[in-house]
C-alpha cells in the first residue's frame, strides 16, 4: 500500500535561520518539504491549506530586537494576505482541519506571542535566569501525560538548546497547575537521574517545574525550546565516539528526527485522502 504523501511547510525570512535544517529534518522523517518565504503566503504566492504541518523554525525573526517572536507575531495577527484574512486566522483554519503545527525556539516564542498555543494566552518566554545566552546540549524527559503525536512513544531526548529568552512564565500557579494537569506542559529539562529540574545549569532558563515544552490540549499545536533539527544523526551529539566505543549497536540517527517521523508517521494515520 502506497503510504500517503505529507507536505510540510517552512517558514523562512526576516531573520529565521534554521529553515535549512527543519526542512533537511522533514525530509528524513519522510515528508516532502518546502521552505516558503512568509511574504508568499501573504500575497497568495502560496496556500498554507495545501499543506499537512507548518513550521516555525528557529532563528531570531526581525533580530529579537522588541523581544523574542513578537515582531513576527504581530504580522501575523495583523498584516492582511492579499485575501483579506490574517496569517493567524489562515493558522487557525488549518488546525481546524486536525493539521499539526511545530514552532522551534524562536518558533515557540512566535507560537506564545500569537496565542495560537490554547492555555497559555496569560503567557510569555522572557530573559533566562542565568543572564546570558545558553547554546549547549541538555537532557529531557517528556511528561507521562503529554498527549502531542510529536512525542509519542519518547521518554528521554538529548537535544542542544540555543536561546536567550527561554524561561517560560505564565500568569500564576492555578495557570501553571491547569497546563500540568492537562498536560500541556509536555517535555522537562532533566538531571542525570532523568528528573525535571529547576537547577542550573540542567535546566538552562529557569522555566518553573523545569518546563521546556508546551502543547496545545489536543497535541496538534507543540512549541518548544530545544533544537530537535539539529540532533538528526548520532554525530551531532558531542558525545557520539562514548557512544558508539561503549555500544557499536547504538542507533546512528538523532534523538530529534524521532519527533518529525512521529509527526510524519500521525499524519499519514489520520490524513483524509483526496478526493
Amino acid at each position: 500500500m502506497k503510504m500517503k504523501t505529507v507536505k510540510a511547510l517552512v517558514l523562512s525570512g526576516y531573520g529565521i535561520n534554521c529553515e535549512e535544517e527543519t526542512a533537511a529534518a522533514w525530509k528524513l522523517a519522510g515528508a516532502e518539504p518546502e521552505i516558503v518565504h512568509v511574504n508568499s503566503l501573504l500575497a497568495g504566492h502560496t496556500s498554507l491549506h495545501n499543506f499537512d504541518v507548518l513550521t516555525f523554525p528557529g532563528g531570531f525573526s526581525f533580530g529579537d530586537d522588541l523581544g523574542s517572536g513578537k515582531v513576527l507575531a504581530h504580522l501575523f495577527k495583523h498584516r492582511k494576505t492579499v485575501q483579506g484574512t490574517t496569517l493567524l486566522a489562515e493558522t487557525e483554519t488549518f488546525l481546524k482541519n486536525k493539521k499539526l503545527v511545530i514552532g522551534i525556539c524562536n518558533g515557540f516564542q512566535v507560537l506564545m506571542q500569537t496565542g495560537l498555543l490554547p492555555g497559555t494566552k496569560r503567557g510569555t518566554l522572557t530573559f533566562n535566569q542565568s543572564g546570558k545566552f545558553e547554546d549547549r546540549w541538555v537532557r529531557l524527559t517528556v511528561s507521562e501525560t503529554s498527549k502531542t503525536p510529536f512525542l509519542a512513544g519518547i521518554r528521554t531526548l538529548d537535544l542542544p538548546v540555543r536561546h536567550g529568552e527561554g524561561r517560560i512564565v505564565l500568569e500564576d500557579t492555578n495557570h501553571w497547575n491547569q497546563v500540568l494537569e492537562n498536560g500541556q506542559a509536555a517535555l522537562f529539562y532533566s538531571d542525570a537521574q532523568k528528573t525535571p529540574t529547576t537547577t542550573y545549569p540542567e535546566n538552562p532558563n529557569g522555566s518553573p517545574f523545569g518546563c521546556a515544552a508546551l502543547a496545545s490540549e489536543c497535541g496538534h499545536i507543540f512549541g518548544l525550546m530545544p533544537h530537535p533539527e539539529a540532533a538528526l544523526t548520532l554525530w551531532n551529539h558531542p558525545e557520539w565516539s562514548t557512544k558508539m566505543r561503549t555500544n557499536s549497536n547504538t542507533p546512528h540517527h538523532g534523538d530529534g528526527l524521532k519527533i518529525f517521523q512521529n509527526a510524519v508517521e500521525y499524519i499519514q494515520a489520520n490524513k483524509e485522502p483526496q478526493k
